[in-house]
């Protein structure tokens, strides 16, 4: 036997179960590599868990005191120079190979109990005027926040948590298994303290041991201008807090634009259409406009066609951190009366006839202008 794993714990042979844990907890506490990363602990700590694995376990503890190896290939035999580490046969290398660390103890540990919360989506809806210049809002949402009576320990008050006795505080098991190599050993999770190495036996009963509780926060949001529908904005460290007062998740919040009644927007330009009554787009006139920025006058030139676009810069959108503003286009539509009365078609035909119009219906000679500004010219003749 190449070591006596009762010295190695510093018990008696005779040393009961609860005195063997309680011996190995000590030794695991100083020793443990996220304590004391010196290598020679280490192995230290390898060995203190090598032997806890055996004398934990009754029938390898009966087979220990037999003089027999419970490492040993075939299950049994005379100790010696087999089983982990044995000369002539690399057993070490190959459990490192497949396992990341054969020998128990040189696995991955406890897992990390504190976890980063989960990052949350909000949709905010937004007028048109509040996309294009900022505006800061009150926000409200469900999330989960620290729990203010154990401050995300997950504890009762006056207890604390407790080592995992199933795994000793190492979070994981292991398991032999007969393979073509002899014996392998595998580690898992904890199914019992699912790998944290710790358990909570009197949990808080405010956060059921979790850390945390789920309410609806209100918060305020400044909103940047020159956002539109569909942006997303991302705040670091606004989300949920994670189990056992872990740090906290993002929040996205996604940008909703209610339809505006009059503008449409397209990038940072705004567009709108204005009707016009066929006189106005003959003769000229003055338009009254609103805009984001209030009622405007704007001049529709004389013989405006539909179609028209009138260009209103700078009265659009605010872009998007950067300086500057989008466009306000306005599409003119012209419209022709569909009824007329006795003395409004009087006035047409009367138009007509000056300007030698007198043509079937959907025939038109070329070159004689386009209809407003020859109805533009006979009222004018008529002055």
């Amino acid at each position: 036997m190449a070591r006596d794993y009762y010295e190695i714990l510093g018990v008696r042979r005779e040393a009961t179960q609860d005195e063997i844990k309680k011996a190995y907890r000590r030794l695991a506490r100083e020793l443990h590599p996220d304590i004391n990363p010196d290598p020679v602990t280490q192995e230290r700590f390898k060995e203190v868990t090598q032997a806890y694995e055996v004398l934990s376990d009754a029938e390898k503890r009966r087979m220990f005191d037999m003089g027999a190896d419970p490492f040993a290939p075939g299950g049994g035999g005379a100790g010696g120079a087999g089983g982990f580490g044995g000369a002539g046969f690399p057993f070490d290398d190959i459990m490192n190979a497949f396992f990341g660390g054969g020998q128990p103890g040189g696995g991955r540990g406890p897992r990390d109990r504190v976890r980063r919360g989960r990052s949350i989506k909000v949709r905010i809806e937004m007028d048109l005027s509040e996309t294009a210049f900022g505006v800061t809002k009150d926000v409200t949402f469900p999330t989960a926040v620290l729990c203010d009576t154990c401050q995300g320990e997950g504890t009762a008050k006056g207890s604390h948590r407790e080592t995992c006795d199933m795994c000793a505080g190492r979070g994981e098991v292991s398991q032999v298994t007969r393979s073509f190599l002899g014996q392998v050993m595998t580690t898992r999770p904890c199914p019992q303290c699912a790998g944290q190495g710790s358990v909570i036996r009197n949990p808080c009963p405010d956060c059921a041991g979790e850390g945390r509780v789920r309410e609806k926060v209100t918060r305020k949001v400044q909103i940047p201008a020159g956002v539109e529908d569909g942006t997303q904005i991302q705040l670091a460290g606004e989300g949920e807090v994670g189990p056992n007062g872990g740090p906290r998740g993002d929040i996205f919040l996604e940008i909703v634009q209610r339809p505006h009644p009059i503008f449409e927007r397209r990038g940072d330009d705004l567009h709108c259409t204005v009707t016009v009554p066929m006189t106005a787009a003959a003769l000229g006139a003055s338009l009254t406009i609103e805009t984001l920025d209030g009622n405007e006058e704007v001049d529709l030139r004389p013989g405006t066609n539909s179609g028209h676009v009138i260009t209103l810069d700078g009265r659009g959108s605010r872009h998007l951190n950067e300086p500057g503003r989008g466009d306000l286009m306005i599409h003119v539509t012209v419209e022709t009366p569909g009824k007329l009365d006795e003395e409004q078609e009087a006035l047409l035909r009367k138009f007509a006839e000056l300007r030698g119009e007198d043509h079937p219906p959907g025939r038109f000679s070329p070159g004689h202008g386009n209809f407003f500004s020859r109805l533009r010219g006979a009222f004018n003749s008529t002055r």
